[in-house]
């Protein structure tokens, strides 16, 4: 009689079978297009405790022992100041997952939360300032954070509606103040729906809302919470897949095939370019989809 599995078992065998296509598939996906993992690299594995960042705790620890790519991990917990429900929240799943999580203390939500000036700014630019000097003290080159697809789409729709920008999230960025750090997304492939099924289906449950602002929120799904521009493009993205059930991945696609002589300005490393700098130079012609 085969021996049962236990939780940490069934939940890896989760990803590996019945959840294969849509999560451990796009994982790989992701790893492999944007070269995420390297040879030699020592990866921060940052744990919010929420689902997308547990998610991802697992994945790279499954990744780590079927790979043959050398490479180590750290699962950094940075705590900003959670409640002591929330605290115990996060140490219980990653024991119950198998996750030998570091745990270190900062006073972000104190901070923050005695700020009056974009206090959710404040917070994830110290969160994410703790996270790289932390991993960099503990000698590692990267941090992994847990965005993932619908995140990618959403914060894209965002920038246009409300900052008036086309502006994307990139699968790995070179940190501007931490030298020789990178920060990469390895759920960058995966969708947020597929990742709420795989947490339903093990009955797992994590954190949602964890800042202060928001912990006590009783209006808090498996999204997020309630009330934000991120919950307002949400909405709208389920709407227009009634509709069109490719409207996601279409976005995202679009976001791999940005044709820059068709926008009439465009940002880069060195500032704001026009396309009149180089349009007599280029002889530009019309997109053969453009009417007169």
């Amino acid at each position: 009689m085969s021996k049962e599995l236990d939780k940490e078992g069934q939940v890896e065998q989760s990803i590996s079978k019945r959840f294969r296509r849509e999560i451990w598939s796009p994982f790989i996906n992701a790893l492999k297009r944007y070269e995420l993992v390297l040879p030699g690299d020592r990866i921060a594995v940052c744990i919010s405790g929420g689902k997308d960042s547990m998610l991802m705790a697992k994945l790279m620890q499954m990744l780590q022992k079927y790979s043959e790519t050398p490479f180590e991990l750290v699962y950094l917990v940075m705590d900003p100041g959670y409640n002591e429900i929330n605290r115990h929240r996060i140490e219980s799943n990653a024991a119950l997952l198998g996750i030998p999580i570091t745990v270190f203390e900062t006073d972000v939500f104190a901070v923050a939360n005695n700020t009056d000036n974009s206090p959710c700014y404040l917070c994830a630019r110290m969160r994410r300032g703790y996270l790289y000097a932390k991993a960099k003290e503990l000698g590692c080159n990267k941090i992994a954070l847990g965005h993932h697809f619908s995140d990618v789409i959403e914060t894209t729709v965002m920038g246009m509606f409300y900052s008036g920008q086309l502006q994307g999230m990139m699968p790995k960025l070179h940190s501007r103040n931490f030298e020789g750090m990178e920060l990469i997304r390895p759920l960058y492939c995966i969708h947020e729906d597929d990742i709420i099924a795989w947490k339903r289906y093990n009955d797992l449950e994590f954190i949602q809302c964890a800042c202060r602002f928001t912990e006590n929120c009783t209006v808090c799904g498996d999204g997020g919470g309630g009330g934000s521009k991120r919950q307002e493009i949400k909405a709208l993205i389920r709407r227009l897949k009634k509709d069109n059930p490719h409207v996601e991945q279409n976005i995202f696609n679009s976001l791999h095939a940005v044709n820059v002589d068709t926008f009439p300005e465009i940002k880069d490393g060195s500032g704001a370019h026009s396309f009149l700098e180089k349009y007599d130079e280029k002889g530009i012609r019309r997109p053969a989809n453009e009417e007169n």
